[in-house]
């Protein structure tokens, strides 16, 4: 079967026409005219038969004698009760458990006790470091304080865990 190009041959004896042209819409021109004219003489007409009265209360809606005559609101009787109210409160002594004292670390060597105070001395405060013995031998305690208050405590374990030095607990002095 023989090869045939389809893409380069050329149709025979068409002829090209052109398109039809289309017809002008007069019927649509003139409706957008009629509209266009209609909407000019409505704004024509409201301008010019436009009753000066009227516009003068659309432009103020509220004569000045009417607003003198409207009072601001009168706030209501308790709030003025609040106000005036006075609360009685009656302040007590906390009492103070006693003297604290922070504890950061119980070592069998004094060198890691001495190394514990080195980073607690770092961190801004001041600890000492006390040998005590027990059933099971010699223990180091690094301590802190007395502190008059928890609080006091408290804040200097926070200080302290700021500095990454954790584990450290407050108790009673005795």
């Amino acid at each position: 079967m023989a090869q045939h190009d389809f893409i380069n041959k050329k149709p025979n004896n068409r002829k090209k026409q052109p398109p039809p042209k289309k017809p002008f819409p007069v019927l649509l021109m003139l409706v957008a005219i009629l509209l266009v004219a209609g909407f000019s003489f409505g704004l024509w007409y409201v301008k010019t038969n436009a009753d000066p009265k009227l516009v003068e209360q659309q432009a103020n809606p509220m004569p000045a004698k009417v607003k003198e005559q409207l009072a601001k609101p009168r706030p209501p009787e308790f709030i003025k009760e609040i106000k005036e109210h006075e609360i009685q409160v009656e302040v007590r002594e906390i009492e103070q458990k006693g003297p604290y004292v922070m504890q950061c670390g119980s070592f069998r060597t004094h060198g890691q006790a001495e190394t514990l105070k080195a980073k607690i001395a770092f961190a801004g405060l001041i600890a000492e470091i006390r040998e005590t013995t027990g059933t099971n031998g010699v223990w180091y305690k690094v301590r802190l304080g007395p502190y008059k208050t928890k609080r006091l405590a408290e804040s200097d374990k926070n200080k302290l865990k700021r500095s990454k030095i954790t584990g450290c607990g407050i108790w009673n002095w005795t």
